[in-house]
C-alpha cells in the first residue's frame, strides 16, 4: 500500500508528461511566480504598510505548501539524501527555510538578519529551472562547456592581470591608478564594455592600451558564446536522434527502450 502511494505520488511530482504531473507543475510554478510577486511587492513600504498582515498570510500559505512538497519529494525518492543534497534539494530547502527561521530571530538589532533571510526567498524562482526542459539542456550543454570555459577564464584572467599591472606603471596614481588591484578592476569593466567612467586614463598610451582592450572586450564575449553554442547544437543532434521510427515523436528519455507515444520498441532504430 504504501509503495503504492510512493509510486502514485512519484509519476505525479517528477513525472511531467502525466495529465496529474502537468497540472501538478503547472501549479507549482503558478505559486512560484507569485511568491516572487509578493516578495517584491512586501519590500514596497506602502503597500507593505497597507497590505502586510495580507502579505503574511500569504506567505505562511505558500510556505507550507513548498514545505510539504519537500518532504513529499523525500519520502519518495530511492535515495533521499541524494535529493536533500542536491542543487535542486537546496533551493527547495531556501524556498521555505527563512520563513521559519524569522520566527526564532527577535530583538530590535536582529531585523536586518530578518529581512536578508526574508530576501533569500527569491531564490524560489530558481525551483521553475526544473519543470523547463530547455532549462535542462542548457544545464547539460553548460556542465559539457566548463573545462573550455574555465580554461578560457583562466587565461582571461591572466591578461587581466598583465594589462592592469601595465596600467599601473603607465598611469601611475596621479591618474587614479592607485594600486594594482584597482587597476585590475578598470580593466575588468573595459574589457567587459560597462564603461563606469570612474577611472580613466590620461595618457597617450593608455589611452591607446584602453582602445585595444575595448576592441578585445567584443571578441572575448563571443568566445564562451559559441562554446556553449556549440554543445547546444550538439545535445539538439542527438537529442532529435531518439525520435520514435514509427510516430516520429521524442521518446525524451537517452535511456529509453520503447516509444511512450505509441509503444514502439527503439532498440532497433
Amino acid at each position: 500500500m504504501k509503495t503504492n502511494i510512493r509510486e502514485k505520488l512519484y509519476r505525479i511530482i517528477f513525472d511531467s508528461d502525466t495529465k496529474r504531473g502537468r497540472f501538478f507543475n503547472l501549479s507549482l510554478l503558478i505559486i512560484i511566480l507569485i511568491s516572487i510577486i509578493f516578495v517584491m511587492l512586501e519590500s514596497v513600504p506602502s503597500i507593505s504598510d497597507e497590505y502586510g498582515k495580507i502579505l503574511k498570510i500569504a506567505e505562511w500559505i505558500i510556505t507550507i505548501i513548498f514545505s510539504l512538497e519537500y518532504f513529499l519529494r523525500i519520502f519518495i525518492v530511492k535515495k533521499p539524501a541524494k535529493y536533500i543534497f542536491s542543487f535542486y534539494g537546496i533551493i527547495d530547502l531556501l524556498s521555505f527555510l527563512p520563513t521559519y527561521i524569522g520566527l526564532f530571530i527577535v530583538g530590535g538589532q536582529s531585523l536586518m538578519v530578518i529581512r536578508a533571510l526574508r530576501l533569500l526567498r527569491v531564490f524560489r524562482i530558481l525551483k521553475i529551472s526544473r519543470y523547463t526542459k530547455e532549462s535542462k539542456k542548457l544545464m547539460v550543454s553548460l556542465r559539457a562547456s566548463r573545462a573550455k570555459i574555465s580554461v578560457f577564464l583562466f587565461a582571461v584572467m591572466m591578461i587581466v592581470i598583465i594589462i592592469g599591472t601595465f596600467m599601473y606603471l603607465i598611469e601611475g596614481e596621479e591618474n587614479g591608478f592607485t594600486s594594482i588591484p584597482r587597476s585590475i578592476y578598470w580593466t575588468i569593466v573595459t574589457l567587459t564594455t560597462v564603461g563606469y567612467g570612474d577611472i580613466a586614463p590620461h595618457t597617450t598610451l593608455g589611452q591607446f592600451v584602453a582602445s585595444f582592450v575595448m576592441i578585445m572586450g567584443y571578441a572575448i564575449i563571443a568566445v564562451p558564446t559559441g562554446i556553449v553554442s556549440a554543445e547546444l547544437t550538439k545535445i539538439k543532434h542527438n537529442y532529435s536522434s531518439h525520435n520514435c521510427p514509427d510516430c516520429k515523436k521524442n521518446p525524451n528519455d537517452d535511456d529509453a527502450c520503447f516509444c511512450k507515444h505509441c509503444g514502439e520498441s527503439l532498440k532497433n532504430k
